[in-house]
C-alpha cells in the first residue's frame, strides 16, 4: 500500500556486440540470435557505476516517504553481488540495431543506398542498418533513415 518507484540503469552505447546467424538453409527456420550481453567489460563497469549512482539518488531525503526494500540486491551490497545480479538479469530494452549494418567493409550487409549487398532489388530501411546504437530512443533516427531512403529510391526511379 502507498507509493513506490522503480529505477532502471542501462548502457545507452554498449561496446558488446552480438550476432544474428542462419540456423539452416531453410528460410523459415528462426535465426540464431546471440546478444552477447556484457562481453565487453566496460559495459559491466558502467552498469555497476550506474547502480551505485542510483543508490546515492535513492538515499536522498525526498525518497524516504516511499522507501522500502529493494527487490533484487540490497542497497549497499558488495560489487560482486551487484555484478552477479547484473549478469543474471541483463536484457534488451528493445532497441536492437546493427543486424544489417551499413558500410563498405566485408561485414556490412547494405551499401550507403540501403541496397543489400549481392542481392538485386532488395533494400533494408530500418534501425538494423545503423552501425551502432544512438544514445537515446531509436524512433527519430529510424524516421530519418526512412525519409532518406525514400529520397534515394525516388531519385533512382
Amino acid at each position: 500500500p502507498g507509493g513506490g518507484y522503480s529505477c532502471h540503469v542501462c548502457v545507452l552505447r554498449p561496446k558488446s556486440r552480438g550476432s544474428v546467424r542462419l540456423q539452416s538453409p531453410d528460410p523459415l527456420a528462426p535465426p540464431l540470435i546471440d546478444p552477447n550481453f556484457l562481453s565487453d567489460e566496460d559495459d559491466l563497469r558502467r552498469l555497476l557505476k550506474g547502480a551505485r549512482i542510483v543508490e546515492r539518488i535513492l538515499d536522498a531525503p525526498a525518497f524516504k516517504p516511499v522507501d522500502g526494500e529493494q527487490m533484487y540486491v540490497s542497497r549497499g551490497a558488495p560489487d560482486e553481488e551487484i555484478i552477479a545480479d547484473i549478469r543474471a538479469r541483463s536484457d534488451t530494452i528493445y532497441h536492437p540495431v546493427g543486424t544489417c549494418r551499413m558500410g563498405a567493409d566485408a561485414g556490412a550487409v547494405v551499401d550507403p543506398a540501403c541496397r543489400v549487398n549481392k542481392v538485386t532489388g532488395l533494400r533494408v530501411i530500418d534501425a538494423s542498418i545503423m552501425p551502432t546504437l544512438v544514445g537515446g530512443n531509436t524512433n527519430a533516427p529510424s524516421i530519418m533513415i526512412g525519409e532518406r531512403a525514400a529520397d534515394l529510391i525516388k531519385g533512382a526511379a
